[in-house]
């Protein structure tokens, strides 16, 4: 296992896709692994996958909650006392365009909780820690935090995650914590394949970029990790 065998790497929306995969490589690393996310019973299964308690804990958590994100750094805390990485990777895509429609109001606002305060969330509550350990702070973006699509919402919340990640890249310096903005293109998830004509990356691929930026020497800070399917236009 090297030497990541005490470190531990924190990862919201664990259950599924990039989270999931990222938890597999990191465990694969080394490290003991949070794994966070609603879905309980998926969390358990990939826990125990990855080694059970000793080397996996699952929590149950809604990152768009304050509460339920601090209790998921105090009980990381309690039970295996350090945080090294944390990966605020949590999202999802509810809702759509600015012009009619059927969305609701409320949908947006689930996707901006969930999507840009559970990020928030997950840097302020991980931060001391990751700051006593000169850790590294990780944030899913997108590449539609760089371009704006019509008809998307969405798009709206990953440019709040670009522009989070650079400011929290420069408050951050002189504290020796990295920070990597991670921006997938379009990953084969159930919400890409009523399309299966487009180009798509796997969740595994955006995975090892992870890994990639983690595993680099403490003064290498990799601040932007943007990986595209072959022939995507956008």
């Amino acid at each position: 296992m090297g030497n990541n065998d005490d470190k531990v790497f924190l990862i919201t929306g664990a259950s599924t896709g990039i989270g999931m995969e990222t938890a597999r490589l990191a465990a694969k690393a080394g490290y003991r692994v949070v794994l966070a996310a609603r879905s309980q019973n998926k969390l358990e299964q990939l826990a125990s996958a990855l080694g059970g308690k000793e080397r996996a804990l699952a929590e149950v958590c809604d990152v768009s909650e304050w509460q339920s994100m601090r209790n998921l750094v105090e009980v990381s805390m309690q039970v295996y006392g350090r945080i090294d990485v944390a990966f605020a990777n949590a999202g999802g895509v509810w809702g759509g365009g600015y012009v009619g429609g059927e969305d609701t109001p409320e949908l947006w606002q689930q996707m901006l909780m969930t999507n840009v305060f559970g990020a928030a969330a997950t840097a302020r509550l991980t931060l001391p820690e990751l700051m006593r350990r000169k850790g590294h702070l990780l944030l899913t973006g997108s590449v539609v935090g760089r371009v704006a699509p019509p008809n998307n919402f969405y798009s709206a919340t990953k440019w709040a995650i670009t522009g989070m990640a650079e400011s929290l890249r420069k408050e951050l310096l002189g504290s020796d914590v990295r920070v990597t903005l991670v921006e997938p293109g379009k990953v084969d998830t159930p919400f890409w394949r009523n399309r299966p004509d487009d180009p798509m990356v796997f969740a595994e691929d955006i995975a090892r970029a992870v890994m990639f930026a983690v595993s680099q020497p403490p003064h290498v800070d990799v601040s932007e990790v943007l990986v595209r399917p072959v022939g995507q236009q956008l």
